[in-house]
């Protein structure tokens, strides 16, 4: 099997933590180390103190190398397992460029960024730049193969100036998931039901997403190997980029991340300390050590997300527990979604705490990470309408924390395969069945309220199987055949380029 040397990946989110991206990328680093130590590059935007949180500059890496000197960078290591080496840059020269380059994309690759807004320019200029900086890389090291992977249309300029200016560069292109896709969920418009008679271009044109649309699609055509991360996506790729994927490259976790013995059941001591009290502060009283803590989090994406259904079934939750005088028992909803309102609920036995922070150990309300307070759950719901993936699910799982997600979610499609049962409940969703859905998550909530501790145990052990099953050591080799497909393709562009006589 043919693999790279080296390896160039970038994405926006690398050493910035603003989503799930983050994730994927700091999980998989580790996998990566282990494979090709020190030969994996990330390159990331450099955004000076807000990057330092989660880079370590270190000017003994790469001596000798010089970027090109309009392109100003850092050489570090991204403070995650595995510490990978990682390249920030600011790509501020390019601006004055900006017409120029986007008229060339525009001849070269049928990039249409005459209809852009918002953070279209700052990121496609990055992308550009990155590419610059990583030619730079590859004629400084030693021979060998690259590929570079660059993660959703903030990168594509990256594989567009590497086609054009270091060809030798195998490119593969990963769309987390479809920017159209998403927008056609979160417009309120029925993805599913009609979703054969989708047009990806008309649809950008309604929706004011021309460029980013655009810009995708074409990095999905022109990349030597074009991935996504679950077969939903897959099947939204073929009808609205009008290209199926080369490869399907599901997302894992690194479980590294998780305590274990011990240190696990302090940790998760500690997280159910924190979120009783914040929960008693906001309540104003105090909550009963058995209260079981339920949790949902992700994007600000309200329909997307599920977060609609999942306040109507803890509505309904309530309903039921007076209904069935379950008065001895506690319910209480950690809604943890950065940017919205802050805020308090209490219906009867079920109470809502709102957390509007990125959890990051920073915030003042909890002042812990997302992972130290996740531990300290019984129980998440992520009952996701639109979700290529779903790795919020998935983190709950190898937390040891039972979940709740749906089958228009990757992951729970997945875990729907699975013979493990118990630890992950998919609740079948469509674009018609949003009582259905709420009356399911309540239903196995109030379920789940009731089982005994050997019970609880025996979910929390099926939790954390499923997610074993879903870690990189397994998930990585579908990285691998990407690689090579990405290198084979490579060959053959190669091969055109110093042959056109031939063809």
């Amino acid at each position: 099997m043919k693999q790279p040397d080296y390896i160039f990946e970038t994405s926006w989110e690398v050493c910035n933590r603003v989503g799930g991206i983050y994730a994927v990328l700091s999980t998989r680093a580790a996998s990566m180390q282990a494979e090709h130590p020190d030969k994996v590059f990330f390159f990331g935007p450099d955004f000076g103190a807000h990057s330092d949180i989660y880079f370590r500059e270190d000017r003994s890496l790469l001596k000798g190398w010089s970027a090109p000197e309009s392109i100003p960078v850092r050489v570090g290591r991204w403070a995650v397992p595995g510490e990978p080496i990682a390249i920030l840059l600011k790509a501020d020269a390019l601006w004055e460029k900006k017409d120029e380059i986007y008229g060339w994309a525009w001849d070269k690759y049928h990039v249409q960024s005459h209809a852009a807004y918002g953070d279209y320019d700052e990121s496609c200029l990055f992308g550009y730049a990155a590419g610059m900086v990583m030619e730079s890389l590859y004629h400084f090291l030693p021979n060998g193969n690259v590929c570079m992977h660059a993660n959703e249309w903030q990168t594509a300029f990256t594989i567009f100036y590497l086609q054009e200016h270091c060809p030798a560069i195998a490119t593969l292109f990963t769309t987390h998931a479809t920017g159209i896709g998403r927008s056609i969920a979160g417009n309120g418009k029925p993805l599913y039901d009609y979703f054969e008679a989708y047009n990806g271009d008309q649809m950008a044109y309604e929706l004011n997403m021309v460029s980013k649309h655009s810009v995708e699609k074409q990095a999905a055509h022109w990349a030597d190997c074009f991935t996504t991360v679950s077969d939903i996506t897959a099947r939204e790729c073929k009808q609205l980029l009008d290209k199926p994927v080369d490869i399907v490259t599901p997302n894992g976790f690194e479980p590294t991340f998780v305590p274990k013995g011990k240190a696990f059941d302090k940790k998760r001591a500690e997280a159910r300390e924190a979120l009783r009290r914040v929960a008693g502060q906001q309540l104003g009283g105090v909550v009963p050590e058995d209260a079981m803590f339920v949790c949902i989090s992700g994007r600000l994406e309200i329909k997307n997300k599920g977060i609609d259904v999942f306040a109507y079934a803890m509505d309904k939750l309530a309903q039921k527990m007076h209904r069935i005088g379950l008065t001895d028992r506690e319910v209480v909803a950690f809604v943890m979604i950065p940017y919205l309102d802050r805020a308090t609920a209490r219906k009867g036995k079920v109470s809502a705490v709102f957390a509007p922070y990125y959890l990051d150990g920073t915030d003042p309300l909890y002042g812990m990470t997302y992972y130290d307070l996740l531990i300290g759950m019984d129980i998440t719901v992520f009952p996701s309408y639109y979700e290529p993936w779903g790795y919020t699910p998935l983190e709950s799982c190898a937390f040891h924390v039972p979940t709740i997600t749906t089958s228009l979610a990757g992951f729970g499609a997945w875990a729907s395969q699975q013979k493990e049962k118990g630890g992950v409940t998919v609740i079948e969703r469509n674009d018609s069945n949003f009582d259905e859905v709420a009356e399911n998550i309540s239903d196995t909530l109030l379920h789940f309220l009731r089982y005994t501790p050997e019970e609880t145990i025996q979910a929390r052990k099926q939790a954390a199987a499923i997610a074993k099953k879903a870690e990189w050591k397994s998930f990585f080799q579908y990285y691998r055949k990407a690689y090579e497909i990405a290198l084979n393709k490579r060959d053959q562009r190669l091969y055109k380029i110093q042959n056109p006589t031939l063809l």
